[in-house]
């Protein structure tokens, strides 16, 4: 027999000042079952616990109910509480009588009355509660970080320098992302390169580190602590353990004329090559579609004048299986595109921009290559059409970003202050010019963000014109930008040599099918979603995998770094035990009644469910049943709602519980 034990929380006065606590813990001790009850001001507090600990041993109580707040707030409190006192911690309940009733009530009988038929249900409901075992699962310590720019280095060096084995997955065939684009950051103006080089060297030389370049993922299976990720690392044609990086197939190459795409195609390179310098590794990549060899096979310079014998062009793809505890998700952005074809995304172009017909209107990417001193310039800023120095540039910010016409509505928040640092590198440069910025709003939150942002305006003497730009055209060797100025009301029209377009922040494509592969969500623009916005700004809901970076949402480097260091923190407390305890809430199949139709399995959003096949003693097959993994069970309860025989129910939320609460109102 059920002896219950009843604790009402006065909750200060967020419970007292509308329900009459007393009267309340008056009505429970006369409920079946109750063999206790009491109020207490905090019963959260040490005296509160202490409180219910003492009743526990003195009353012989069997089951626990405490009236309070949310269950979100302090479960887990009671339960451990409860735990100390000798009880399983799954045979205490909270009822919430503070969000479900005082803080939505004025009438005071009225809500005395409710607190006390909320705390008669969750009576009902306690009595049918079971002991349950928390679960415990193995973790294998050892974490995977999906890319390979700022955000995935930093985590994979925290993770590393913890003790750590961790492998680095990056598609490109080097690390460094687009950081290793830039010219200077903001708002220190310190060169991106010679920050980013030695921590890409770090990654490279970690002993703690495994890197795979020019490589993605291509199947991940498991769950938290216990994850097989199965790796694509495609073929550079170049064998990394031979390859020296001297260079000298680079040089013979006689196919040099092939746009650079990390130079935004200001430059060329050759079939065989590296990103850029200071890539890591220094391995050249074949680029099979332009190298004459693969098309007629009629080549073959590099492999001849390799010494080492590193260049093969027969080389294929190879699958490689990691297993892993953790994952953090590290991809990345790319840029929004005003090409004359928009990409896949079905997000329409800008025409009035000159759908990238005009040479002279370039992105913000594009003209970081040109202020690098390692571009295709040498950090002079000249004109891609003619090679000239441009005495007028026009800076027009917003471009696809706040646009919902464009199907953009976000802000992508690193545009105004990067827009403001490319005013300076000009005016650094081209000391007679002068720079014309179209912008909206200045959104620049951040420590010395708002001083970097004026100093463009005060002593680097950008020109601000608060107004949009209606279109632009050519004009001879000018590009004539036609907009207004709200803050005076008058039409502007400026002629300009170069125009450089602020262009919005996206996810990387195919973010949606990694997404896929790795269970996790994402919103309507593939920015992966977070578990809670304030509470779990780094954790997915899906368990073990973690975000970090521009996949989230568009972010500048300090905050890239701080995620990506909350990440390998998060990573690092899963590793710091060798199992896992989880809470029992998952879901169970009943394996006698379940008739193998997979409702549970389609609908299962984080692939708990699999299939189990039934046997006899002969071995032969008498049926195959659905059987959920608690490892993997986040408790839901999506498959009990959606299993037609109703051979699906979740532990601690069983259809004989509900019902009881039902029958006690």
């Amino acid at each position: 027999m059920s002896r219950i034990g009843v604790f009402v929380c006065h909750c200060g006065e967020n419970i007292s000042r509308t329900v009459d606590v007393e009267q309340v813990a008056a009505q429970a001790a006369k409920m079946p079952g109750v063999a206790f009850a009491t109020d207490y001001k905090y019963m959260c507090s040490d005296p509160g616990q202490g409180l219910l600990k003492k009743a526990i041993n003195e009353h012989r109580l069997t089951h626990v109910v405490v009236a309070a707040c949310s269950p979100r707030m302090h479960e887990r409190t009671f339960r451990k509480a409860v735990e100390q006192a000798g009880l399983n911690p799954f045979l205490c309940e909270m009822a919430n009588i503070r969000e479900h009733c005082s803080w939505v009530h004025e009438d005071r009988d009225e809500a005395t009355q409710k607190a006390t038929e909320i705390v008669g249900m969750l009576v009902e409901r306690v009595k049918k509660n079971r002991v349950l075992p928390t679960i415990t699962v193995p973790v294998t310590k050892r974490a995977l970080v999906i890319g390979g720019g700022i955000a995935g280095i930093q985590a994979a060096l925290d993770i590393a320098d913890a003790g750590h084995q961790v492998v680095l997955v990056e598609r490109e065939p080097s690390i460094g992302g687009h950081m290793a684009q830039l010219s200077e950051t903001f708002p220190t103006l310190d060169c991106s390169q010679c920050i980013m080089t030695p921590k890409m060297v770090d990654v490279a030389n970690h002993p703690n580190i495994t890197m795979h370049t020019f490589s993605e993922i291509e199947q991940v299976d498991g769950y938290i602590g216990n994850f097989q990720v199965t790796v694509r690392k495609k073929a550079r044609s170049v064998d990394e353990q031979k390859c020296t990086g001297c260079g000298v197939c680079m040089t013979k190459c006689p196919q040099k004329k092939i746009p650079n795409s990390f130079d935004r195609n200001l430059g060329m390179r050759t079939a065989i090559y590296v990103p850029f310098p200071q890539a890591v590794p220094n391995v050249p990549v074949i680029d099979r579609d332009n190298c004459t060899m693969f098309k007629s096979g009629k080549c073959g310079v590099c492999q001849k004048v390799c010494g080492p014998g590193a260049v093969n062009f027969e080389q294929e793809d190879r699958l490689v299986v990691e297993p892993v505890g953790a994952i953090v998700v590290a991809t990345g952005f790319e840029l929004y595109t005003i090409d004359k074809k928009p990409d896949d995304s079905a997000i329409v172009g800008y025409g009035e921009f000159g759908y990238g017909t005009i040479p002279d209107v370039i992105d913000g990417l594009t003209f970081e290559r040109l202020a690098s001193a390692s571009g295709p310039t040498g950090g002079k800023i000249l004109r891609p059409s003619d090679g000239k120095e441009p005495k007028q540039v026009v800076f027009i910010q917003c471009v696809g970003s706040r646009a919902r016409e464009k199907g953009i509505s976000y802000c992508s928040k690193i545009c105004c202050m990067y827009t403001a640092k490319h005013t300076m590198l000009y005016h650094h440069k081209v000391h007679d010019g002068q720079a014309y910025v179209f912008f909206m709003d200045a959104r620049v939150p951040g420590k010395n963000y708002d001083e970097f942002w004026r100093r463009a305006i005060e002593e680097e003497e950008a020109v601000y014109i608060r107004g949009m730009v209606s279109r632009l055209y050519q004009k001879g060797d000018k590009i004539v930008v036609m907009g207004s100025d709200i803050a005076v009301g008058v039409q502007v029209e400026v002629e300009a040599d170069l125009v450089v377009l602020a262009t919005a922040v996206m996810p990387r494509k195919g973010a949606d099918t990694l997404a896929q592969k790795l269970g996790i969500s994402y919103d309507k623009y593939h920015f992966y979603s977070e578990a809670h916005a304030k509470l779990k700004p780094v954790e997915c809901a899906t368990a073990g995998i973690y975000l970090s970076g521009a996949c989230q949402g568009p972010k500048d480097i300090p905050d890239t770094v701080s995620q990506a260091s909350a990440a390998a923190a998060k990573v690092m407390t899963l590793f710091a035990k060798d199992k896992l305890e989880r809470e029992p809430i998952v879901a169970r199949v009943k394996e006698n009644s379940c008739v193998g139709c997979f409702a549970c399995k389609k609908v299962c959003a984080y692939g708990a469910v699999e299939e189990k096949e039934i046997r006899d003693r002969q071995g032969n097959l008498i049926k195959t049943v659905a059987y959920v993994n608690p490892g993997v069970c986040a408790g839901c309860g999506t498959c009990q709602a959606t299993c037609p025989s109703k051979s699906v129910e979740l532990d601690g939320y069983t259809d004989e519980q509900i019902v009881a609460m039902i029958e006690a109102l």
